[in-house]
């Protein structure tokens, strides 16, 4: 087991994708000290994206996150640290206080590999405010080694703390995860890594697990695995499993007891065929979610085919 390994809950940011992030105040400040009690290191609390740069005409607090209103929904800091995520071209620079003066200790750049010049222009800035960093290079099953390769030129005279591994179709399975911790660890040796799995073929755990024992400090997760389509890796597996002294299950079970039943039964997340399905093409879960919001929800045979055969296409029901 790795002594220095850290777990980022991701319950909020990713879990947002569920529900479009309609989390009542109560359930993040239970969720905050409820992982503090738990000794998980880090809790991602939302985007700090900026809502003129999405046009966004609603208030939606932790996909923008504001540093006033955190303050009033985390007015003790605890051991658990603060993340954010951002998108390249959705964050104003004018909308990042420096770290001092933020809840925020981490903010995160989430890209492609073809944007990672850009990723890297974020990073730098947030490095110079003092917050931690860290890119997350998504969707990595599809990138081809040559443009990872020239994109790692560029990580390893960054100023970046941690680069993710980031499995964001499920696709991945252990001797993939291996070979890539390998390939990130040689080509970028100065840096920490991360990993960040989704269940589309139940392996987010095993995953997760295989990115630790290769040298992966910084183990995404969620609670009760809440995350896009198929969701995450659970936190309430790796705060069990892991031998480190300072984590108890115990609290992590409470928020699932007092919160999260009830959130699955009113919105729908985890291992489901269709992402199954997904996972198995190494194909953004877009079209599967698409598919479980239409009357043929269940039809599974119909999705397999729709989306293996060239000629079929999908159901306007079903379009995204």
């Amino acid at each position: 087991m790795q002594p220095n390994v850290k777990i980022i809950d991701c319950t909020i940011r990713d879990g947002g994708l569920v529900n479009n992030w309609d989390f009542s105040s109560e359930f993040v400040q239970d969720l905050y000290y409820g992982l503090d009690a738990a000794g998980v290191e880090y809790m991602e609390i939302g985007y700090k994206n900026s809502p003129k740069l999405l046009n966004a005409t609603e208030p939606n607090p932790w996909r923008f996150l504001d540093d006033n209103f955190l303050r009033e929904i985390i007015p003790e800091k605890k051991f658990t640290k603060l993340s954010a995520l951002v998108d390249i071209g959705r964050v104003d620079p004018n909308d990042i206080l420096p770290r001092e003066q933020s809840v925020l200790d981490m903010i995160r750049v989430a890209c492609y590999v073809r944007e990672v010049d850009k990723g890297l222009e974020l990073v730098q800035m947030f490095h110079e405010l003092g917050y931690e960093t860290s890119l997350n290079i998504m969707a990595l099953s599809s990138v081809p080694e040559h443009q990872l390769i020239e994109a790692f030129d560029m990580i390893r005279e960054s100023p970046v703390d941690v680069v993710y591994i980031v499995d964001s179709f499920g696709s991945l399975d252990p001797k993939d995860i291996e070979h890539q911790v390998k390939k990130f660890s040689e080509l970028i040796p100065n840096k920490q890594l991360g990993i960040h799995t989704h269940n589309n073929l139940q392996l987010a755990f095993a995953n997760t697990l295989t990115a630790m024992r290769n040298g992966v400090v910084f183990l995404d997760s969620s609670v009760y695995g809440m995350g896009r389509a198929a969701g995450n890796c659970h936190t309430e597996l790796l705060v069990g499993y892991i031998k480190k002294a300072n984590y108890n299950i115990e609290p992590v079970l409470h928020i699932i007891e007092k919160h999260m039943l009830n959130m699955r039964e009113k919105w729908e997340w985890g291992y489901i065929i269709p992402y199954m399905i997904s996972g198995i093409l190494n194909e953004h879960p877009r079209v599967a979610m698409a598919y479980r919001s239409s009357d043929d929800r269940d039809q599974f045979v119909n999705f397999y085919d729709q989306v293996t055969t060239p000629e079929a296409s999908l159901s306007p029901t079903s379009k995204s």
